[in-house]
């Protein structure tokens, strides 16, 4: 179902594409000096490799600014998860041995509640 749904979605998204790269074939000039007339280091390409790198760019940086973003929750994650796993660890110590000094209480402090004993055999 899933499969399903990813090909529902992404091959319209594939067609747009395809199309956007046919339609877009003209070769443009790529420059980085916006002062010079003539700039010293541009590129030709075609308009569809342009958009194409500006978006894989866009994704790029997004997806950097997003993970250093989600930093400080990784962090409170590793700490929970460090101290999650120092409690079980406690609590696996105090099964096997038991507290030292504590005595179990049954009932009220100090009393101990017994069974009833089993009722005779008629």
């Amino acid at each position: 179902m899933i499969r399903f749904l990813k090909a529902l979605v992404l091959l319209p998204i594939a067609v747009v594409v395809v199309l956007l790269a046919v339609a877009n074939r003209e070769p443009v000039t790529l420059s980085f000096d916006p002062f010079s007339p003539e700039p010293v280091f541009s590129l030709v390409l075609p308009l569809y490799a342009v958009l194409f790198g500006a978006v894989a760019l866009g994704v790029l940086v997004g997806g950097i600014g997003s993970w250093l973003g989600q930093s400080g929750t990784r962090q409170r994650a590793r700490h929970h998860r460090r101290e999650a796993e120092r409690f079980a660890k406690e609590a696996a110590e105090l099964k096997t041995f038991g507290a030292p000094g504590v005595e179990p209480s049954y009932g009220r402090a100090g009393t101990h509640t017994a069974l009833p004993a089993p009722a005779a055999a008629r």
